[in-house]
């Protein structure tokens, strides 16, 4: 049976019937894919940024209001988002194997977490 599959020769047609272009066809080879992204600098130069007056927006000065969505929460040990805080040492944690980690911790790794994410609490 094995014998059979092996000397059967598989010809693949040139052109798949389940695509409608090609990427060889359309693109030859070293030609450009037609879309590509630009750089920063790239942006600036072509808008020639230092002509326009400094009150007109541009990707130098823009400013935006403050986000109207809340912050994010982010686990202290695992850095993924933290659904909950642990009520005594007021630590983010995602979920509940970091939570015995974190019950596991001694108070001074404690406080150097807290120091990092600038939240100053005195644990007792």
């Amino acid at each position: 049976m094995e014998a059979d599959v092996v000397k059967s020769e598989m010809v693949l047609p040139p052109v798949m019937p389940f695509k409608r272009v090609q990427m060889g066809d359309k693109y030859q080879k070293g030609q450009s894919r037609g879309r590509y992204w630009k750089h920063l600098k790239q942006l600036l130069q072509a808008e020639n940024f230092i002509s326009l007056p400094l009150e007109e927006p541009n990707y130098l000065n823009i400013e935006s209001p403050p986000s109207m969505y809340p912050s994010k929460k982010y686990c202290d040990i695992t850095g993924f988002e933290a659904p909950y805080v642990d009520p005594r040492t007021k630590l983010r944690y995602a979920d509940p194997e970091v939570f015995k980690r974190v019950r596991n911790l001694p108070n001074e790794h404690v406080q150097r977490y807290l120091a990092l994410r600038n939240a100053a609490v005195i644990i007792r």
